[in-house]
């Protein structure tokens, strides 16, 4: 644990020099960047300095005693030095806090995105499937849920839709929701009765607040067009359509829900933001060899994560090795249980990895 805090103490000292300097003050992104880092490692880096001053205070008062004989003071020093080690004990406690603390982001709202994987028609079933679960588990939580662009199929499928989730603990809950899912069932259009399997892909995002991520107007390209689809001579008049892309990542979000052209770039802007805070946040886990926010798996969005068998009725999640004969209850939005068993995982995994 002391390692890592020496590090963090190091980066700290990095960060103060970083700031200071005109390079970086002159550049809104780099600053807004190297502020929020400084800002989520000042409380260890903190406790680190005062338990080290107590750790020192602790070994010169014992240096001092074992050359002074007077009997008042040494009853002094002696009070002192368990007052030390009480105290010593308390930072301890609160520097593992600060260090297995779940991540800044645990109040943070969210951006989901589900998209059908392979399979077919029956994947893009799944994939209305996975959005009605986290539906109800947001309405059983007194979440907030907004639509914000959808792509539907027939026979109510759907190739990709994308909302946003605000409420407590909204991305405590769902952070680990993101990966593959795969689908083990009869599709109603099969008349043998044999057994599919289907995937579907879900990426759940940190809605980024504004001094997490700084996007500069002169790296977006606005594009207007006329919506496709359902929506009435409206739509077909006018374009209400917005399409944006980030020019240095070539990132591309296109929303037409809206009839207004300005809520449509609103939240093609929102979901945008979020994808870039998503590839700044991988590429600094990259680059750390050691991440105290670690989560389960590996949270590449190849990997399976989970497997719904309807035949068996069960779900399980393969990161954990748990599985829960409760489907149905699962799908209506009973997440609990699942999601509780990932929170424990994660601190357990956290906790072995500072130790």
């Amino acid at each position: 644990m002391f390692k890592q805090l020496e590090k963090l103490e190091n980066r700290y000292r990095e960060l103060e020099q970083m700031l200071a300097s005109d390079q970086v003050v002159s550049d809104k992104e780099k600053y807004s960047k190297y502020a929020k880092e400084l800002s989520d490692i000042a409380e260890p880096v903190g406790l680190f300095r005062q338990y080290r001053d107590v750790v020192k205070q602790e070994e010169d008062l014992k240096a001092i005693l074992k050359y002074k004989h007077d009997n008042d003071f040494l009853e002094l020093a002696e009070t002192e030095i368990k007052n030390l080690e009480i105290k010593k004990v308390e930072l301890d406690l609160k520097l593992k806090e600060a260090l297995f603390v779940e991540d800044k982001d645990a109040g943070s709202d969210v951006i989901v995105e589900i998209r059908q994987g392979t399979g077919g028609d029956e994947a893009s079933l799944f994939a209305a499937d996975l959005y009605r679960m986290y539906s109800q588990y947001a309405s059983n939580k007194g979440w907030e849920i907004e639509a914000m662009s959808a792509s539907m199929k027939e026979l109510g499928g759907i190739k990709e839709i994308i909302f946003s989730v605000k409420g407590k603990d909204a991305y405590r809950r769902l952070k680990f929701e993101s990966g593959v899912h795969r689908v083990q069932r009869v599709p109603s259009t099969e008349s043998q009765g044999r057994i599919h399997t289907s995937t579907a892909t879900v990426a759940v995002l940190v809605e980024p607040k504004q001094v997490d991520l700084c996007i500069e107007p002169k790296d977006l390209r606005v594009d207007t067009y006329r919506s496709s689809g359902p929506g009435g001579q409206h739509m077909q008049k006018t374009d209400s359509a917005v399409r944006i892309t980030h020019l240095p990542t070539g990132l591309v979000v296109a929303c037409q829900d809206e009839r207004s052209q300005i809520k449509n770039k609103a939240k093609a802007l929102r979901i945008l933001g979020a994808r870039l805070l998503d590839i700044k946040r991988e590429e600094e886990t990259k680059r750390m060899s050691q991440d105290r926010k670690s989560q389960i798996g590996s949270g590449d969005r190849s990997e399976k994560i989970r497997t719904y068998n309807f035949p068996d009725r069960r779900v399980t999640d393969h990161r954990i090795n748990l599985t829960l004969h409760k489907l149905e209850a699962i799908m209506d939005g009973d997440l609990d249980e699942l999601s509780d068993g990932l929170i424990k995982a994660a601190e357990e995994k956290a906790k072995s990895i500072e130790q």
